[in-house]
């Protein structure tokens, strides 16, 4: 018969309870809430409850004690360090349960499992992209001659001025365009020996021939 028998043995041996348990506290000490099955919650909700205590009093034999529970150095740290300090003026009450739909699939009610004092944690808002680019600029530099000092050389009192025409700028000289000819007139220069050659009499010379065939068989 099941009687004296507290807590829920989620479906598991004794050996695989204990390590869902585990692990499913360890997850809230770290995360500082988590979305689990609210039977799973009910379970590691008491063992959260026991690590914090024993994160108040800080202890050695404390500190060992949590650590043969959680098996994990860093978390051990932070749970003494970070996490057990904000509830000093808490003497219970240090999870809460807040219940959620049931879950797609096998109907399983689900839950946040949450401590009640949180981590204060600051967001900074990003930087725009004219913030950026103005980091990323270049410094301007004064090139000015009274502004830049060479080593080794000593300033007695007396200043060296320049002649201001050195330093004015000189006009630049202005480039000679030359202008080219135009590809019509070129067109033109090429066609004029074609048109003004003198055209040979072809018919006249032809007909010379003929007359000279004439006479030379009348004599």
């Amino acid at each position: 018969m099941r009687h004296g028998m507290a807590g829920n043995r989620l479906s598991r041996n004794s050996s695989l309870r204990k390590a869902t348990v585990r692990d499913l506290a360890k997850a809230t000490l770290v995360a500082q809430r988590i979305c689990t099955t609210e039977a799973r919650a009910k379970e590691a909700r008491k063992l959260v409850d026991k690590l914090i205590t024993l994160g108040k009093k800080g202890t050695l034999a404390a500190k060992r004690r949590a650590f043969s529970i959680l098996t994990d150095h860093k978390v051990v740290s932070d749970l003494f360090v970070k996490t057990s300090p904000r509830f000093k003026d808490r003497v219970g009450g240090y999870t809460r349960i807040i219940k959620l739909g049931t879950r797609r699939g096998d109907n399983a009610a689900l839950a946040y499992l949450e401590l009640t004092e949180k981590e204060i944690v600051i967001v900074s808002k990003p930087k725009s992209a004219a913030a950026v680019k103005k980091e990323k600029a270049p410094a301007v530099h004064d090139h000015e001659h009274h502004g830049h000092e060479h080593p080794g050389h000593e300033h007695h009192g007396h200043e060296h001025h320049e002649p201001a025409h050195e330093h004015e700028a000189k006009p630049k000289p202005k480039a000679v365009i030359k202008e080219q000819p135009k590809k019509d007139a070129i067109k033109d220069q090429k066609s004029l020996p074609d048109k003004d050659k003198p055209r040979g009499k072809f018919m006249g010379g032809i007909r010379n021939m003929f007359n000279r065939g004439s006479s030379s068989s009348g004599k």
